[in-house]
């Protein structure tokens, strides 16, 4: 494969982004991992003049729970196709008034209120461990922060993420509680992402498309699809346009520690590290451990 024929981007569409507008010479891509399938066939093609992977989060026709996702499946297909860089777009619940619906964020960190979500490559013999004080990549989280800006959104650098569980949206309560910790965004699938490609040595980064404002707001107390899905469907728009505009950047000379992230991670004796876990992990581990 030429390096021009190489798919170093991979773009994960999440509520209403279910596929990529303008992705010339199609080809979709069926993978099975050591971890299971992903959540639907890899999209691969080429969109301004880069190759890229698409991949929708909830599978065809959003038939998977957040809670049913194999976030382990769906990061190590993107590492098996050559991926470096993905973009990672998701609609999100707003705990701060200054982030109004239709507005997007680029959070750079993230608060886990999931429950014993499989969110780690290691285990079955071998044991890692990733600095992961920054979980998003400052680079392609830069990158998409000026593409949103430049295609006039109303963009906020920076900020936390709650991941629940879900699938229920959060109690008063909760809503409450996140907001007295100063949390900015909730949503219920990023941080497992953003865990396993930093394991993978990818770079990631979160495109948060606001469609609500939870439901502490006095004035949008009670959540419904309804209004989340009339503004995903606004903001899918304006997600095809940064995600365009963000890829045009890529790919670039990697100088981000994303990319080194397991060079010391490894804890386990190479000798120690069964054969059929040297085996499934090769793809993310096996530069290591020749």
């Amino acid at each position: 494969m030429n390096d021009s024929d190489q798919v170093r981007i991979g773009v994960i569409g999440g509520s209403g982004l279910y596929d990529m507008d303008g992705l010339a010479d199609r080809q979709e891509v069926s993978l099975t991992t050591p971890f299971g399938d992903p959540s639907a066939a890899y999209v691969l093609g080429t969109l301004e003049g880069r190759r890229v992977a698409f991949l929708a989060r909830h599978g065809e026709g959003h038939r998977l729970l957040p809670s049913e996702l194999n976030f382990r499946a769906n990061i190590y297909g993107f590492k098996t196709l050559g991926v470096e860089w993905i973009l990672s777009a998701s609609a999100v619940g707003s705990l701060q008034e200054q982030y109004r619906p239709l507005d997007i964020v680029v959070p750079d960190q993230f608060f886990d209120r999931t429950r014993g979500r499989a969110s780690t490559f290691f285990g079955r013999g071998v044991v890692g461990h990733i600095t992961f004080a920054h979980p998003v990549c400052a680079t392609l989280s830069t990158i998409v922060a000026e593409s949103a800006e430049s295609v006039g959104a109303t963009v906020h650098r920076g900020g936390t993420y709650v991941c629940m569980e879900g699938p229920q949206f959060s109690t008063l309560a909760e809503s409450h509680l996140y907001r007295s910790w100063n949390m900015d965004i909730v949503g219920m699938t990023n941080l497992q992402e953003a865990k396993l490609a930093r394991e993978a040595e990818i770079c990631y980064a979160t495109l948060a498309l606001v469609t609500d404002y939870d439901c502490w707001h006095p004035d949008h107390d009670s959540v419904t699809i309804d209004m989340i899905v009339q503004n995903v469907t606004r903001n899918a728009d304006t997600a095809q346009q940064v995600i365009r505009r963000s890829i045009a950047q890529l790919p670039m000379a990697r100088e981000c520690a994303c990319a080194t992230a397991l060079s010391a991670a490894i804890i386990t004796r190479p000798d120690a590290i069964p054969e059929s876990t040297r085996s499934e992990l090769a793809p993310i581990i096996g530069k290591y451990l020749s």
